[in-house]
């Protein structure tokens, strides 16, 4: 049987650096403060008039220049973004054109944090369907450009990245394995954009009350998280018959250190298991999990068990499970 696995992946974080210290210039914050309670130290902007799309392309060529694939074999784009370019065209025809991917179709889905899981198992699905052979998978957000530098609860938590992967077909025992996807819609209240949709367009009192940045009820945000992320993950991993010393890496979305410690406590996961860039990088939404996956790409190896777990806006979450496809940087 065909099933889908990730063959190569690649990478783009902006290289101006927020620190916390420079956050404290702007709001009443101290680095003691920020990493005592999400365990960010600092995070990338993207400077210069750029956009998200910026990111997308500099993964994907990477991706190209890494695995030597023709951009031009590449069947479809899709994107994981709640920062996009704009309202429309989708993100991912800006990406597939100015990476040479001419013969794409190309469309954005949007799933906040846990883009990155429900993109995954929406390109292994392209694939099983024995319709396509090449699709590349683009994710990432550029979070500052939606964040609210007055408000010292939120300011200081996200930075802008994006990862890009390529999925192919495999009759291997390797590949997207298994995927649980759920959502929750009472969520709404607690962690939103306010203004810039249809139900309410943007106005000069939208912009005065800063509702088109990042609106979070943090303690709600946080207790749903702990709970959606950790019961997932042990979800996913009792249903594949998984032991916990069969687990090589835990693959955590970078919201919070504290949540991600929860999510490893309960899957009894050692923290060397656990991939983690959050103190860096803050958390880039849908492109937390796939820059840990960029980061860590050389010290994966061919069969290495994975559990993604990520928690976001809607809400959504999910879980997947990878059995990693080749060793190291593409070798």
């Amino acid at each position: 049987m065909t099933n889908a696995v990730i063959t190569g992946i690649g990478g783009y974080v902006p290289e101006d650096i927020l620190t916390n210290d420079d956050i404290a210039k702007i709001v009443d914050t101290s680095d003691e403060w920020i990493m005592s309670r999400v365990g960010i130290k600092e995070r990338r902007v993207l400077r210069g008039g750029k956009a998200t799309s910026y990111m997308g392309i500099r993964a994907v060529n990477e991706l190209f220049a890494k695995t030597g694939v023709d951009p031009m074999t590449v069947d479809g784009v899709i994107c994981a973004t709640s920062t996009g370019d704009y309202h429309f065209p989708p993100m991912a025809s800006i990406v597939a054109y100015q990476t040479g991917c001419r013969k794409a179709f190309a469309y954005d889905v949007q799933a906040a944090c846990s883009g990155f899981i429900y993109l995954l198992e929406t390109a292994a699905n392209f694939i099983r369907s024995g319709r396509y052979k090449r699709i590349v998978a683009v994710s990432g957000d550029m979070m500052t450009a939606i964040t609210n530098y007055t408000d010292r609860t939120t300011c200081p938590l996200f930075g802008d990245g994006c990862g890009a992967i390529l999925v192919e077909p495999t009759t291997e025992n390797v590949g997207i394995i298994d995927s649980i996807l759920r959502s929750d819609g009472s969520g709404l209240p607690f962690l939103k954009m306010k203004a810039g949709g249809s139900l309410r367009p943007p106005s000069y009192e939208t912009v005065d009350n800063h509702e088109h940045t990042v609106y979070q009820e943090g303690k709600t945000v946080f207790k749903r998280a702990v709970i959606e992320m950790a019961d997932v993950a042990a979800e996913i991993v009792e249903r594949n018959g998984l032991k916990k010393e069969d687990i090589d890496w835990i693959v955590p979305h970078q919201a919070n250190l504290r949540i991600i410690d929860a999510a490893a406590r309960r899957l009894e996961v050692p923290e060397e298991k656990v991939m983690i860039n959050i103190q860096r990088y803050g958390n880039t939404s849908s492109g937390s999990i796939p820059l840990c996956l960029w980061e860590w790409e050389s010290q994966l190896r061919k069969g290495d068990n994975l559990i993604l777990a990520a928690f976001g806006a809607g809400f959504t979450w999910g879980a997947t499970y990878i059995k990693w496809g080749y060793d190291g940087n593409g070798a």
